[in-house]
């Protein structure tokens, strides 16, 4: 279980990082609240949704990968539930 939830972990951290690869390859303004990818973002990286201020990448990365690390852990307690359940 340790392993899978180390997969979530680095997979919010890739999440998080191909967004941040993206912010940084468009042509600028990139990702503001007008722009229409920002509910893509918001889905997929939830320390977006408390981003009125500026974060550092750092901080994004490390909050992405908790936020999927706990997410994680709560799909694979739940899925180890009803495997021993059925």
């Amino acid at each position: 279980m340790k392993r899978r939830i180390a997969i979530w972990a680095s997979a919010g951290f890739l999440v998080a990082g191909f967004w941040a690869l993206y912010a940084l390859t468009t042509t600028p303004p990139a990702l503001t609240s007008a722009d229409p990818m920002m509910i893509l973002v918001r889905l997929t990286c939830p320390i977006a949704l408390i981003s009125f201020y500026p974060l550092s990448l750092y901080l994004v990365l490390l909050a992405n990968a908790a936020t999927y690390a706990l997410v994680g852990l709560i799909v694979e307690t739940l899925r180890q539930q009803f495997h021993h359940a059925s």
